[in-house]
C-alpha cells in the first residue's frame, strides 16, 4: 500500500481519481469522465468481475465513501478493488469518442513510450492487452510502424494488466484517426523526434479522400541486412531474396488492384 499511496494527502481530498492517476506507475490510463462512471448502464457486468467490495469501490472512485468509518483492513480491501474496478471502467471508457480523443492527446506527447526498433525512428507506442480477461496478461505496448509489440520499460508499467486497456483499443483509435496511421519508411527529411511527430500530424502514403495506399506503404518499409564485410549473410540472403520476392509480388499485385480501383499511387 505504501507503493501505491504516493499522492499528497490534497490530491487525495480533492478526488480519488486524481489521486490514483497521479500515482507513479499510473501514467498510462486516462481520466474517465465522472459522468460516463454515474451512468450504470456503461458498468453493465462490472459487479460480477468486482467480487468483493463493488459497491464501496465504485463509492470510492466517486468520492461518496465515508471512510471515516472503516477499519484498516476492509479500507485496504475496498482500495484495491477500486482501483480493479477503474481499471475495468478505463478499458471501456477508451474505446469511446471522448475516450479515444484523451488518449490521442497523450500519444501524441508520447506518454507510453517510443519504439526501440531502429527503423521505427522513434515511433510513439499506444497500450493494448493481449486478453480482456482480468489476471491474464500485463499490459503490452503497440507500435503502428512496424505492427510489433513490445514490454514497457519501467516495472511498474510492466505489472498493469492489460485487460485495463482491452485488445481493441489502439487499432480503434486508428480507425477513427486513420490520418494519424504512420508512413513504414524514414520521415522526409530526417529522422529527428520533430520530423516523427510531424509524420504523425500529416500522415504518409495517402491516397485521394483521405485513405492509405497499401502500395506506398509496402515500398517504404525498411528491413535489417546482417552483412559480413559488405555481404550479405549466406542464410539470411536467401532468406531475404525469397522475401524481397515476395514482397515485390505483393506490391505488384496491390499497384494492379488499386490501378483497377482508380486509386494514384503516392
Amino acid at each position: 500500500m505504501e507503493d501505491l499511496s504516493t499522492g499528497s494527502e490534497s490530491d487525495y481530498s480533492n478526488s480519488w481519481i486524481s489521486w490514483f492517476l497521479s500515482t507513479k506507475g499510473n501514467e498510462y490510463f486516462a481520466e474517465v469522465d465522472e459522468d460516463y462512471i454515474l451512468d450504470r448502464f456503461n458498468l453493465t457486468g462490472l459487479n460480477g468481475e468486482v467480487v468483493q467490495e463493488y459497491s464501496r469501490a465504485l463509492n470510492l472512485i466517486t468520492d461518496t465513501l465515508d471512510e471515516e468509518s472503516l477499519d484498516d483492513d476492509v479500507r485496504e480491501s475496498v482500495e484495491t478493488s477500486a482501483r480493479f474496478l477503474y481499471g475495468l471502467i478505463h478499458a471501456r471508457y477508451i474505446v469511446t469518442s471522448r475516450g479515444l480523443s484523451k488518449m490521442l492527446e497523450k500519444y501524441r506527447k508520447a506518454d507510453f513510450g517510443r519504439c526501440p526498433r531502429v527503423y521505427c525512428y522513434s515511433q510513439p507506442l499506444l497500450p493494448v492487452g493481449l486478453s480482456d480477461i482480468p489476471y491474464q496478461k500485463a499490459v503490452k505496448l503497440y507500435c503502428p510502424r512496424c505492427e510489433d509489440i513490445y514490454s514497457p520499460k519501467s516495472n511498474r508499467h510492466g505489472s498493469i494488466d492489460g485487460a485495463y486497456f482491452g485488445t481493441t483499443f489502439p487499432h480503434m483509435l486508428f480507425m477513427v484517426y486513420p490520418q494519424m496511421i504512420p508512413g513504414k519508411g524514414q520521415p522526409v527529411g530526417s529522422s529527428s523526434v520533430a520530423d516523427v511527430n510531424r509524420s504523425l500530424v500529416a500522415g504518409q502514403g495517402r491516397v485521394e479522400g483521405g485513405g492509405v495506399s497499401t502500395t506506398s506503404v509496402a515500398t517504404k518499409a525498411e528491413r535489417y541486412e546482417p552483412r559480413i564485410f559488405g555481404f550479405k549473410v549466406n542464410e539470411d540472403a536467401r532468406l531475404s531474396r525469397w522475401r524481397t520476392a515476395k514482397r515485390d509480388a505483393q506490391i505488384t499485385r496491390l499497384e494492379n488492384l488499386e490501378r483497377e480501383q482508380g486509386q494514384p499511387n503516392l
